[in-house]
């Protein structure tokens, strides 16, 4: 019956809490595949749950696709819809594969959802996060700075009472979230007439019997070509767990789909324990995470009628002059450094050479004058120009900080590699003023 392979087929969206049948499930399958008018017998997201096991990436627009409402709310309220989401998930991967296993009871795993989606919703860039979006759901892109190690984060605490020596398991918030024990211990309820009851605050933790999974935590910055001019680059604490965990290095550039979350931050400063009552340091709690394959991040698609109008500029013969009176109209003179700066905007081409070697194609460039004879201004116009490109200055930094410098981080006080302005720009140009100063 459709209703029944609906129910069994692509669980993941049907039962996360929303009264969704198992017909509507089986609809999901078809707009996932092709549209309303076409019928097909595949299940694209219970093959998925079988072949991967622990993880399933879920996509926003078809969950949209399935029930508005359903979606909307897991926008909203998405750390209490996402954990009902691995639940179904959990059920579906133990009901399938019960049946694989010829009637044997399977044992039931945990089921990590990945949430990705193509369209943007939340707000648009990281800067324009705000307190209305705590604990909701957005989309946001970025370059990823910093990366420290995996840690175990647990799941749920094993606590003993050492009065009467009974056990108990406390969830852990996801996260940076922790737990909060109870001061009581209520686990003796048939104590007898006259006994003693336990002391308050009894608890002890026993860690080797406490459930962990791997977190990490990751520092995204804003792309450089989305950051307005003469603003510095924003940037957001990002916790990522489980198969997230060491997937991606300092210099990648993701598109992150997340829950805006806060903390509180452990300082130990005079008068900042009064302060933390009420602040709270934002960050993200990351639930789906896409590497972009280009390396600049700049997908630039041009028409039929450009590429005609490019390819009939380039038949003219002042084709090269023409390139260079463009390049910083507003300064006179200068032609030679002009031919150069445009001959670095469009690269060369790499080679490779019959005995392996590879020549590299990108051009460089280095201004030596008198004060005064805008030296800057090419850097600036080249900064303007460019798809991707960091401009930086040679006093405030030093030749080992353009490429990677080592932080120290204010909670944990462990050091971790933050990428410069050389990582920033792969795949553009880099932009050094005063570069005898470094």
């Amino acid at each position: 019956a459709p209703g029944a392979a609906g129910a069994a087929g692509n669980g993941t969206a049907g039962a996360a809490g929303a009264g969704a049948t198992s017909g509507g499930d089986d609809a999901l399958h078809t707009n996932a595949l092709g549209g309303s008018d076409h019928v097909s017998t595949a299940f694209i997201y219970r093959d998925a749950l079988l072949a991967a096991r622990t993880r399933l990436r879920v996509k926003m627009e078809h969950m949209q696709q399935f029930d508005k409402d359903l979606a909307e709310c897991l926008i909203e309220r998405p750390s209490e819809y996402l954990e009902q989401l691995e639940l179904a998930a959990a059920d579906v991967l133990a009901a399938s594969r019960h049946r694989e296993d010829n009637g044997e009871e399977p044992e039931r795993t945990p089921v990590q959802v990945l949430l990705y989606s193509d369209s943007q919703f939340g707000p648009s860039t990281m800067r324009n996060l705000t307190s209305e979006n705590v604990t909701k759901l957005v989309r946001v892109s970025g370059i990823v700075i910093g990366a420290s190690k995996a840690k175990a984060k647990a799941t749920a605490i094993c606590v003993r009472c050492k009065d009467c020596l009974g056990v108990m398991f406390c969830p852990c918030k996801p996260g940076f979230g922790g737990v909060q024990l109870p001061r009581t211990c209520n686990l003796a309820n048939n104590v007898e007439p006259g006994a003693k009851p336990c002391s308050l605050d009894p608890w002890v933790v026993e860690p080797e019997k406490s459930q962990y999974i791997d977190q990490q935590t990751l520092k995204l910055q804003e792309a450089p070509e989305s950051v307005p001019s003469g603003e510095t680059p924003r940037s957001l604490t990002v916790a990522v767990d489980r198969a997230l965990v060491q997937r991606i290095s300092p210099g990648t550039r993701v598109t992150m789909v997340g829950i805006y979350s806060i903390f509180t931050s452990q300082d130990s400063k005079a008068g900042s324990k009064v302060a933390s009552v009420a602040v709270r340091n934002p960050y993200l709690r990351c639930v789906g995470l896409e590497a972009e394959s280009n390396a600049s991040g700049y997908d630039e698609t041009f028409s039929a009628e450009e590429e005609a109008e490019f390819r009939a500029f380039a038949q003219r013969e002042d084709c090269l002059e023409q390139i260079f009176a463009r390049v910083a109209p507003s300064i006179f003179g200068h032609d030679d450094v002009k031919r150069a700066v445009a001959c670095l905007l469009f690269g060369g081409g790499r080679k490779s050479l019959p005995d392996a070697s590879r020549l590299r194609g990108d051009v460089n460039v280095l201004l030596l004058g008198d004060p005064s004879t805008a030296k800057s201004q090419f850097l600036k116009f080249v900064e303007r120009t460019a798809p991707v490109a960091v401009y930086t200055s040679g006093k405030g930094s030093s030749a080992a900080g353009l490429t990677a410098s080592v932080i120290r981080d204010a909670q944990s006080g462990e050091f971790y590699l933050e990428g410069g302005a050389m990582v920033l720009a792969d795949g553009g140009v880099v932009c050094i003023d005063e570069f005898d100063k470094m």
